[in-house]
């Protein structure tokens, strides 16, 4: 199989790479357009900051690319958030490729959310003969619920914890540092 993890300079990519080769991949790091376009299965990670990922994204003519890819897309993290409409951090325009805002916390919480969190009402193929579980979580800005929630969290709010349209998954939490659960989630990523 044909992975590739996008390196567009704001990614924690390689504990996804280690847990890809822990699952039996060797996932190929790229920011090549023919690359990414050819892949089997994409990847889009993100850490950071999303008004300086989207310039990154932008400045590397991802930005047109990802939208417009075939293939099974998983988004993680900011990555996911960046696929939304808009964040408002950094008042950004997003991928928009789910329809949905990404906003911040209130400060009835403490910010940033950092841990383990249940995630609940699961309803996508990356959830294929999962239960309700804990996932492990750090941000301070989340997408709302919409019609392409494929899974909820709550944290002072119920939010999206994972998204889906056609090809295109993600999840707010870490796939890669959410232990054997976590594993299941990227192998039936792999399965699709």
């Amino acid at each position: 199989m044909n992975l590739v993890i996008i390196d567009y300079g704001a990614g924690n990519i390689q504990s996804i790479k280690f847990a890809f080769k822990r699952l039996g991949i060797e996932a190929e790091l790229s920011n090549d357009i023919g690359a990414i376009k050819k892949a089997d299965k994409v990847i889009f990670p993100g850490v950071g900051e999303a008004s300086s990922a989207m310039k990154k994204l932008d400045k590397s003519g991802l930005k047109d690319l990802i939208p417009n890819l075939k293939q099974p897309v998983l988004g993680i993290c900011l990555g996911m958030q960046l696929m939304c409409n808009s964040s408002e951090e950094g008042k950004t325009k997003g991928l928009g490729i789910f329809d949905v805002d990404v906003i911040k916390f209130d400060s009835g919480v403490k910010v940033p959310q950092i841990g383990w969190n249940k995630i609940k009402k699961l309803k996508s193929p990356l959830f294929n003969n999962l239960k309700e579980d804990y996932v492990y979580l750090v941000h301070s800005f989340y997408a709302a619920l919409a019609a392409e929630t494929s899974a909820i969290s709550t944290y002072g709010v119920n939010y999206s914890a994972a998204l889906h349209k056609n090809n295109f998954y993600g999840t707010q939490f870490h796939p890669e540092k959410s232990g054997e659960y976590g594993a299941e989630i990227l192998m039936n990523f792999l399965k699709l």
